[in-house]
């Protein structure tokens, strides 16, 4: 079991985040300990890095609540949460696209500006 301060290094998210992931839904309230705190279990940190990347790849909290509650039900969402998941997937794989026609955007740029002809016009 392990205190939030070593929950939050671990992971990366602050002892904020935590309890607000608590709050929201996302994560079952942990134990408590004798002294009333929180104490994160390695499935409770299982949880939280398939979180983390859900929302660092953009997924809304209702539809990370969504997924965390199929989560809790079991085995007889796998199909709704492999649905869930393939729906991110199409989001995410749009983002990329996106942002590579950004890049390819700005490294045309960086090439025009390295040999430029001084006397451009426009941005």
């Amino acid at each position: 079991m392990l205190t939030i301060a070593e929950v939050a290094e671990r992971t990366g998210l602050s002892p904020h985040t935590l309890r607000y992931y608590e709050r929201a839904g996302l994560l079952d309230p942990p134990e408590r300990g004798g002294n009333g705190h929180r104490r994160y279990s390695e499935q409770d940190l299982s949880m939280l890095g398939i979180l983390s990347r859900l929302r660092a790849t953009g997924m809304s909290i209702a539809d990370t609540r969504r997924y965390a509650q199929l989560c809790r039900e079991g085995e007889a969402t796998y199909d709704t949460r492999r649905e869930l998941l393939e729906e991110h997937r199409r989001k995410v794989l749009e983002r990329i696209a996106a942002l590579h026609e950004d890049l390819t955007t700005i490294e045309y740029k960086i090439k025009l500006y390295a040999g430029a002809d001084r006397n451009l016009t426009g941005p």
